[in-house]
């Protein structure tokens, strides 16, 4: 465990024969790699009792090469100034994991339920796209978003009870292809959304609505100040059933959707909220 290749492989003729070659072909993927995991994360799920919550998330592993031919590249990013005063951009090779882990609503984990590898490389075209269109009349098959669709309806398919998941993701999974996706297959979802969407007729907003809703109910979290000394958080928990419509750009293609918003807010003197959004 956490070996280098050679040493594993322990001379230079396995090393080169059985594992580069094996890496290096295209017929094999990371599925077929890892088939052997989601059949017992399939098992270990079956055999839990209650709801599957299934974690969504995104993570780059960077690498140290010279040429971004070698492995890709995820990122540019600002790495201070010159003598001149004038910024630096340095860019970050690696590739990109978007992986969905299975756990109880104890927080038991099952394993992994999907996962996919690529390199920005990948949806160069898009990127540059999105500077000329708008980016919601881009379909969502050609974008690196794409992901968070493709793990959900595989997730569901391979735990094999889509009313027993409920899938869990980031602001980057506020995407209204993935709400619809969920609601086609019948498995259900909570995210943290990034977008005041239109709400009702169009003629006002999910935060408009939500103003209107009264507290609901009050929940406390145990937390720690910044001196380590216990401390308790108070949330103000308000929610709603929200007629929820796709952007003007995709409304000739998606329905509008009936979801479920919650929204906690700081009951403390330093008032702080949040949207969720879910099914």
């Amino acid at each position: 465990m956490g070996q280098s290749i050679p040493l594993v492989c322990q001379d230079w003729a396995n090393t080169k024969a059985a594992a580069y070659r094996f890496f290096s072909n295209e017929r094999v993927s990371e599925a077929d790699i890892l088939a052997g995991h989601f059949q017992s994360t399939r098992d270990r799920a079956a055999a839990a009792e209650g709801l599957v919550l299934v974690l969504h998330d995104t993570t780059e592993f960077s690498y140290q090469r010279e040429k971004s031919e070698a492995i890709g590249i995820t990122k540019s990013i600002n790495s201070g100034r010159d003598k001149a005063g004038r910024l630096r951009s340095h860019t970050v090779f690696g590739i990109l994991m978007h992986s969905s882990l299975a756990v109880t609503i104890e927080g038991v984990p099952l394993g992994l339920a999907a996962v996919k590898f690529w390199t920005r490389k990948k949806f160069k075209g898009t990127a540059a796209l999105k500077k000329k269109i708008n980016p919601t009349r881009i379909p969502i098959e050609k974008k690196e978003s794409v992901r968070w669709l493709e793990n959900l309806k595989q997730s569901t398919q391979l735990l094999d009870h889509p009313g027993r998941c409920i899938h869990i993701g980031d602001r980057e999974s506020d995407i209204y292809e993935l709400f619809c996706a969920a609601q086609e297959i019948g498995t259900h979802f909570l995210i943290r959304t990034c977008v005041d969407r239109l709400a009702g007729d169009g003629d006002h907003t999910i935060a408009d609505e939500m103003d209107e809703v009264a507290v609901k109910g009050l929940h406390r979290i145990e937390v720690r100040d910044s001196n380590g000394d216990p401390d308790q958080a108070v949330l103000e928990i308000r929610y709603r059933k929200i007629r929820v419509l796709p952007p003007i750009g995709k409304q000739k293609r998606y329905p509008a959707l009936t979801l479920t918003v919650i929204m906690p807010k700081s009951a403390g003197p330093r008032r702080t909220e949040r949207r969720s959004i879910g099914s």
